[in-house]
């Protein structure tokens, strides 16, 4: 049926609408986005609130901190709470720890998984789909499970209180995530660059190293960062197999040291808290941008 125009002529059937405006179609948008806005803002609000309230408690006087009433702006901001942590018993020895098992156990998961990607992703062989699957399962498994085993096989090697044994553990645990992500990244790059390379003269060793392993950079970078937070962060190995050599503790075990039988020192553990924090937050300022790129790039495939 044909219907009426403002003018009072009659529209031919299959006549086109008049058109919504751009502002009104951009409102509409906005309301449709508005639940999605404001869920964002509240899960943003829940992850980022314990982080501040652990910054601003840092910069509180021990009075602000023990008052029944919270506040929300350290009103008289103090550092005599990051002096306390600076200078507690086996700060430099502890933080020295940390980093040595953190950079051992992630440029070794580099290594290994780089190549265990390169064959799962490159090379068609008899049990690959097998390898695979044994990798996602291992990436499924509860930390918490492997803690007494990893303890039975310490003692039993004579490796508890020691560096080099954390170090195999953390290097282990970040081990299947690392081959899962470079496998992924690994896909998302065209085997015909490699063929070309070798087309043009190259080995298949000389076209991996001079193609694809530059392409690979953001993947690498994301994927050791992430494995740098894993085993940066980690309490429960580190407080189950360093029992005896004290000096052999990491950061993560060290701020427990402010809690003793007379209470929490609230203020230096906070401090202590936000200075352990300031390596990952500041690595990953540095290279948010690859870090980004490696992450949706190593998405793709799979």
């Amino acid at each position: 049926m044909s219907t009426l125009t403002a003018t009072g002529k009659a529209a031919r059937p299959g006549a086109s609408r008049p058109e919504v405006p751009a502002g009104a179609r951009t409102g509409r948008r906005s309301l449709r986005r508005l639940p999605l806005n404001l869920a964002a803002l509240f899960t943003l609000a829940l992850t980022v609130f314990p982080v501040y309230w652990m910054v601003i408690t840092a910069f509180k006087p021990t009075t602000a901190i023990q008052s029944d009433t919270p506040s929300f702006l350290p009103m008289h901001p103090t550092f005599a709470h990051f002096g306390t942590a600076v200078h507690a018993d086996g700060f430099g020895t502890f933080w020295r720890n940390s980093l040595t098992v953190t950079l051992g156990a992630v440029l070794m998961s580099l290594v290994v998984a780089l190549l265990a990607a390169f064959a799962v992703g490159r090379m068609r062989w008899r049990g690959r789909r097998a390898f695979i699957l044994l990798v996602f399962t291992a990436q499924m498994a509860p930390w918490e499970a492997l803690l007494i085993p990893m303890y039975v096989i310490a003692r039993d090697t004579d490796m508890l209180d020691k560096l080099s044994m954390l170090t195999l553990v953390y290097f282990m645990t970040t081990l299947p995530f690392t081959i899962v992500t470079l496998r992924g990244f690994l896909a998302a790059i065209p085997v015909e660059l490699e063929e070309a390379a070798q087309v043009d003269g190259c080995t298949r060793p000389q076209a991996f190293r001079r193609v694809t392993f530059p392409l690979l950079a953001p993947g690498l970078l994301s994927t050791s960062l992430f494995g740098f937070i894993t085993a940066w962060n980690e309490f429960a190995f580190a407080n189950t197999l360093i029992i005896k050599n004290q000096d052999a503790r990491t950061l993560p075990v060290w701020l427990s040291s402010f809690s003793n039988v007379f209470g929490t020192d609230w203020g230096a553990t906070m401090a202590a808290s936000s200075l352990f924090m300031l390596p990952v937050l500041l690595v990953f300022l540095v290279l948010q941008n690859r870090v980004t790129s490696g992450m949706t790039a190593g998405a793709v495939k799979g």
